[in-house]
């Protein structure tokens, strides 16, 4: 089909019109965006998108992201008329229970959604990982042969973004660390439309776009006008030109647009940003436009012109060839670009990652959980090349790097980043690479500092990806930096994300336990919360592993016992310190560790049961807010921690000063046996161990 200015209009009024007609049927929903960016996103989509709807998982495809996620169904519509499996009974269905088009893109429920968008930034912060992931696995796997390029990584990462994304701070820290590390791969395009939902932007935001992305070392490319489909794709044919050069730089394409173009009475209103036009608008609208269609009816032309199997299909048959090709020359190279594109963790990893756990539950020194994590590391690394890790400017004090490991930077494969002082656009970046596949990213910070990755967590969780979160200093055990640093209400907190699991591990084995599960886990994310201080070995056998797997498990038991002690991280050698001086005393005690409480609650009933035998009366004793164990130990029993912010003094003081002590958990332990009403022993009690 020839190409033509009106038959691409019709293709753009073709997107306009389908989000219009979802949008009113669904009373709900955004048009301003989809109706603005048709036509850009018909240019990229149509002229050079490399995408294959067949195949939404083709390691090799363009990445697309809709970063302003609020105009969803301008994707929807993108992906229905290319030929993804999303019929239009979807589109019918927008916004509806269960439907394959939720009110913003999710990844894993539309086909073709590479990234859960909607908190706006993060979606660009989302292309930069897949950028910076792209970067890097075409160092690490691309091969020339006698002079044959064997590319097997090659492609670009899109997004699309509004006003709202630049205003938020992520854009900063992601798009300044983009332009240093020269993500030539990665464009943007701008939907410079000067409305926002209180109105005409002008008056609280003010900045020279343009200017502010020249100085991060972007290429930029300004006033484009966004609805002439021959200076988009100029801009865009300018951004692919200069990617491939020495100095190619990600480049931002400034898109001038007129928000609800099309809409005769509410274009270029902030009335069009986010409320459905209504059945007398959308009928002048579609006079406007010479659109003669019924609502969700595309004309056979334009429903030919739009799709893009045929030409996916033959973009990955080329691509196979030469990976075909690579993986003759290169068959150890190809066999791990496939398992790592597949997140499959290595064939030999289980029996070298229990070789690990007994050199680790041999060591019998005292350590600080954030050492023991990068003891865990050293060993971990060599087994999975996998692992990109990094830090917020802090890998002295998190411990992020390990044995061998090698800084990424600008012109250099490593498998090491320093994010720099950006908490946020680490974790946002982190869930960009992956999203992108080929990396399992991890990032430290202080955990008092997660506050300012938690929305990026949050995301991380919804859409249940494999990124690691290091959270070094983790209570008031850090000392004199006082209480701007001291963590108290944030691991409670951050136990609240759905699907995340957080753990706080006592020793080196619980420590490498965790890591164990954090990359083996391919559901969800993971925080591992380390303290700052030494630690004693509390377990010396390696065949506790699998009970340390279980989230939480019988650490210490005695004969009789008549209360139980649950503690995490380094309040469990407190635990296991009051329970001997409780001994002495004849008071019989379980110590209960539980350095993950969401997976602890995932077990079986009866297995919770046996743990926490809820018959007898519970101490919970963690350096954290008290109220989250109150689930455990319920209002007769005692929680002792933290409930108002800490102090700047040695760490020893602190724990005294806070009531943080073995004394004090004996002392909770005294009070709830002698006013327990239930009997003093429990018939489970006396069970020396409990199954794994």
């Amino acid at each position: 089909m020839t190409r033509t200015p009106a038959l691409e209009r019709r293709m753009a009024d073709a997107l306009r019109m389908l989000a219009v007609d979802a949008i009113d049927r669904a009373a709900s929903g955004h048009p301003g965006a989809p109706m603005g960016m048709a036509d850009i996103a018909q240019v990229l989509w149509h002229r050079h998108l490399k995408h294959n709807p067949g195949n939404p998982a083709w390691p090799d495809r363009d990445r697309f992201v809709l970063s302003n996620g609020h105009g969803s169904m301008l994707l929807y519509a993108l992906l229905h008329l290319t030929g993804y499996a999303l019929p239009i009974g979807e589109l019918k269905a927008f916004r509806r229970l269960h439907s394959k088009t939720p009110g913003h893109p999710e990844v894993g429920v539309t086909p073709g959604v590479e990234t859960t968008t909607g908190p706006l930034g993060q979606g660009l912060a989302n292309a930069v990982g897949m950028a910076l992931a792209e970067k890097l696995l075409a160092q690490e796997f691309n091969r020339t042969h006698q002079g044959e390029r064997l590319d097997v990584v090659d492609h670009f990462s899109y997004v699309f973004l509004g006003d709202g994304c630049l205003m938020e701070g992520l854009s900063h820290e992601a798009c300044s660390l983009a332009g240093t590390l020269r993500l030539s791969k990665l464009v943007a395009l701008y939907d410079d439309n000067g409305i926002s939902i209180d109105g005409h932007v002008a008056g609280w935001f003010s900045d020279d776009t343009p200017g502010r992305f020249e100085a991060y070392g972007w290429n930029v490319i300004a006033a484009v006008d966004g609805h002439d489909p021959q200076q988009v794709d100029a801009a865009l044919q300018q951004a692919r030109a200069q990617a491939a050069t020495v100095d190619g730089r990600p480049t931002l394409i400034c898109c001038k647009t007129v928000i609800g173009k099309g809409s005769p009475n509410r274009a270029g209103s902030h009335e069009v940003h986010g409320t459905a036009l209504g059945e007398k608008e959308t009928q002048a609208t579609r006079e406007a436009l010479g659109w003669t269609a019924g609502p969700f009816d595309i004309p056979a032309d334009i429903a030919a012109a739009w799709d893009a199997r045929a030409r996916g299909a033959q973009a990955e048959r080329e691509w196979q060839a030469r990976f075909d090709r690579y993986r003759q020359l290169f068959p150890q190279e190809a066999s791990e670009f496939q398992r790592r594109s597949a997140g499959v963790l290595p064939a030999g990893y289980a029996g070298a990652s229990t070789a690990l756990l007994q050199q680790v539950a041999g060591r019998a020194e005292p350590v600080a959980t954030r050492k023991a994590s990068q003891q865990a590391l050293d060993g971990l690394a060599p087994l999975l090349p996998e692992l990109f890790g990094g830090s917020a400017d802090l890998t002295a004090s998190n411990l992020t790097n390990f044995k061998g490991c090698v800084r990424a930077g600008r012109d250099t494969w490593g498998n090491h980043l320093s994010y720099g002082v950006r908490e946020f656009g680490m974790a946002a970046i982190m869930n960009g690479i992956a999203l992108h596949g080929g990396y399992i990213p991890y990032g430290g910070t202080f955990l008092t500092f997660s506050d300012y990755s938690r929305s990026a967590i949050r995301m991380a969780a919804l859409m249940k990806l494999r990124v690691i979160h290091v959270l070094t200093h983790d209570s008031i055990g850090l000392g004199e930096d006082g209480p701007t640093h001291q963590s108290i209400e944030h691991i409670p907190s951050l136990r609240l994300i759905p699907q995340l699991d957080v753990w706080r591990p006592c020793d080196g084995l619980e420590t490498a336990v965790a890591w164990m599960c954090a990359v083996e886990r391919s559901d969800g994310p993971s925080a591992l919360c380390l303290s700052r201080q030494n630690l004693p070995r509390l377990l010396a056998d390696a065949a506790l592993a699998q009970q340390v797997r279980r989230g939480g498990y019988v650490l210490s038991d005695m004969a009789g016992a008549q209360a139980v002690i649950i503690a995490t991280g380094s309040e469990v050698a407190l635990a296991m310190a009051a329970q001997a001086e409780l001994a002495v005393e004849g008071i019989a005690t379980r110590v209960v560790s539980m350095p993950c409480t969401s997976l602890f609650d995932r077990q079986p009933p009866a297995y919770q049961d046996r743990v926490l035998l809820p018959r007898l009366p519970a101490v919970a004793v963690e350096a954290a807010h008290p109220d989250f164990w109150r689930k455990y130990v319920g209002r007769s029993g005692a929680v002792v921690g933290i409930a108002s912010f800490g102090e700047s003094a040695p760490a020893s003081d602190l724990y005294r000063h806070f009531g943080i002590t073995a004394a004090r958990i004996g002392d909770e332990v005294r009070r709830l046996v002698q006013g327990a009403s239930a009997p003093a022993h429990h018939p489970d009690a006396a069970e020396p161990a409990v199954p794994a």
